[in-house]
């Protein structure tokens, strides 16, 4: 058996051996409506996800897309986190062509901040460490889509002094007047990120910034 059908095959049986009607009604209202829900938690969901994908066969990058976008057709919400959680688990094996071929679809569909955010962990973050993905990330920070300008934001969370500032203020600079929730909440966690080791950055940025979004200035001085 390939390693799309193992998967899909295995997950698609346990998953909703999960189910917990309850909590599946708390978690759809929780997310604003944007998918229904199984009703699983995070924890039970990974266990069981970790058993699968441990006995699974070692897939290629393109195996690894094709999987999750199958994943992302799928109705319940927790089908797209075994998504994510499978490309953290696999994330050796994605290439240098994975975010252009296959996380670009899949932060532009079925958006929502739990996915794009999920999929900055799983594979934006840690494939743009490895490749020159500078020429994408520029591409996503100038779309008129709100997901791809908040992964290209938010790409280098996480790398502390491996930060490259300029291009992350940069980021946040193209974005500075622009108060779609969203957008804002990618600069003010960016800032916080990069507060830890350069407030002196970070303070700059908000005094040369008077009307950067108030939620983006929260986030940002939410440790200071």
């Amino acid at each position: 058996m390939g390693f799309q059908s193992y998967i899909i095959e295995e997950v698609t049986t346990a998953l909703p051996k999960l189910r917990n009607r309850t909590y599946a009604t708390d978690m759809q209202r929780y997310m604003k409506d944007v998918s229904p829900f199984l009703g699983i938690r995070t924890p039970e969901r990974r266990a069981t996800l970790k058993v699968i994908y441990k006995d699974a066969p070692i897939p290629t990058s393109e195996q690894l897309g094709k999987t999750a976008r199958a994943f992302w057709k799928m109705s319940e919400r927790e089908y797209q986190y075994a998504a994510c959680d499978m490309l953290s688990t696999f994330k050796d094996q994605l290439d240098k062509d994975f975010l252009a071929n296959h996380c670009e679809y899949l932060l532009t569909h079925k958006p929502w901040w739990d996915t794009v955010d999920s999929l900055g962990n799983a594979a934006i973050s840690p494939l743009t460490v490895r490749f020159n993905s500078l020429p994408l990330m520029n591409k996503w920070n100038k779309s008129e889509d709100i997901w791809l300008v908040r992964a290209a934001i938010q790409h280098q969370r996480g790398r502390r002094t491996e930060t490259d500032i300029p291009l992350l203020l940069k980021y946040c600079h193209d974005h500075a007047d622009d108060h779609t929730f969203w957008v804002a909440k990618a600069i003010g966690w960016a800032l916080r990120d990069l507060a830890y080791f350069d407030r002196p950055a970070v303070t700059k940025f908000l005094a040369d910034h008077p009307d950067l979004d108030r939620v983006a200035v929260r986030e940002a001085l939410k440790h200071a």
